[in-house]
């Protein structure tokens, strides 16, 4: 019976914690940039959406946008707009999404294009934009 018991050398516990360490240094950052690609996923999804259902409004709203955006477009309404919670149009959203690039959570979803605010929002064109910097132009 061999009686010779063998464990890890101080060597080898050495090469596998530099190996994990350097794994480590490779995957972590790819994370990182993970996390900025998804705000920025985010956002264009919730352009396409808000401008989409902005769309539909002034469809079946004889050609007129909602002049009260965040209201309008998550309530009930008649067909000339005003609000009324047996209304057989909408709600066109659940919620008013909010804008992840702006730095203050109380205002991310504000529409009034003020600054800090989240989005800008043009009630006799119909244009929805991001109000958060470098984002204007999509």
């Amino acid at each position: 019976m061999n009686t010779n018991k063998r464990g890890f050398t101080l060597v080898e516990v050495l090469w596998v914690i530099m190996f994990l360490g350097l794994l480590a240094g490779i995957v972590v950052p790819q994370f990182a940039d993970a996390t900025g690609d998804a705000k920025m996923s985010n956002l264009t999804k919730n352009l396409q959406q808000v401008r989409a259902q902005l769309q539909l409004y002034k469809l079946e709203h004889n050609g007129n946008y909602p002049s009260d955006i965040k209201i309008q477009l998550t309530s009930r309404t008649d067909e000339d707009g005003t609000i009324d919670p047996i209304g057989v149009l909408g709600p066109y959203l659940k919620f008013f999404p909010d804008n992840r690039y702006v730095d203050n959570p109380a205002k991310s979803d504000a529409v009034d294009g003020n600054p800090g605010d989240g989005w800008k929002y043009d009630a006799a064109t119909g244009e929805f934009t991001a109000n958060s910097t470098g984002h204007e132009d999509l």
